[in-house]
């Protein structure tokens, strides 16, 4: 049995996280803790508070005690508004406070994006344009170029967890570039599990989404590799050499 263990901020999408891990196989367990989040607003002063090494601490025992392999901070913007070293310096204090390896979502899309060899990418947010531009800045801190970013301007993550397939659809779709190799769309707020084969269909192209990576990143750190076609391309390639 593997155990995966997610530090999740409040609630809105977490449903994902079940119905994800129905699709992976008997033999891995999906442990999901939530974080308290403070003020819930998509603005880099509550963003930074909101995964500071305080609010993920108190979480973690949680996980360890239910015997996770790994843990994984399940919040996008809650890691990349520290920068590409702040987030680093996040997931190496969370490592030390659970005693196990550990990430978080933006890091997660880096090694995601690389892994279906996708160096040049669109992104689809749902934050308002200052906060997506950051996660774009940090894409490119890990070498991978974004093409455009699309901001939908929503403010909370509980207005995000009411999104239906069709809005996802549409943010994918704004989102999509010719010259983009694979599209992002961040936020573990948004319900995408059950919409990605319809997502890479419609553009025909690997679409990455933030539950789904943050998945596949504790399958990674804990040395799993899982075939699982309705979660998309990410679960089906055979992992890219980098030149």
């Amino acid at each position: 049995m593997t155990a995966l263990g997610f530090l999740y901020p409040g609630h809105s999408g977490e449903d994902d996280y079940p119905r994800i891990e129905q699709l992976l196989g008997s033999d891995i367990r999906v442990d999901l803790v939530h974080t308290d989040i403070g003020e819930d607003a998509h603005r880099v002063d509550a963003l930074r508070e909101m995964g500071s090494p305080q609010r993920l601490a108190a979480g973690v025992a949680e996980l360890r005690l239910a015997g996770a392999d790994a843990v994984v901070w399940a919040c996008t913007s809650g890691s990349f508004v520290h920068g590409w070293d702040g987030a680093q310096e996040q997931v190496r204090a969370l490592a030390q406070a659970a005693g196990l390896p550990a990430s978080s979502t933006s890091f997660a899309f880096v090694h995601a994006a690389k892994e279906i060899g996708a160096r040049r990418v669109a992104i689809g947010a749902t934050y308002p344009d200052d906060v997506a531009q950051l996660f774009a800045g940090f894409l490119r801190a890990a070498g991978i170029e974004t093409v455009d970013v699309v901001s939908s301007g929503v403010i909370t993550a509980a207005e995000v967890g009411t999104w239906t397939e069709a809005e996802v659809l549409a943010l994918a779709r704004a989102a999509d570039r010719p010259d983009a190799e694979a599209v992002l769309l961040p936020d573990t707020a948004l319900h995408t599990a059950a919409h990605i084969p319809a997502l890479e269909k419609e553009l025909g192209k690997p679409v990455l989404t933030a539950n789904q990576v943050t998945i596949w990143e504790g399958l990674r750190l804990a040395d799993r590799r899982v075939n699982a076609p309705e979660l998309g391309a990410l679960f089906t390639r055979e992992p890219v050499v980098q030149a």
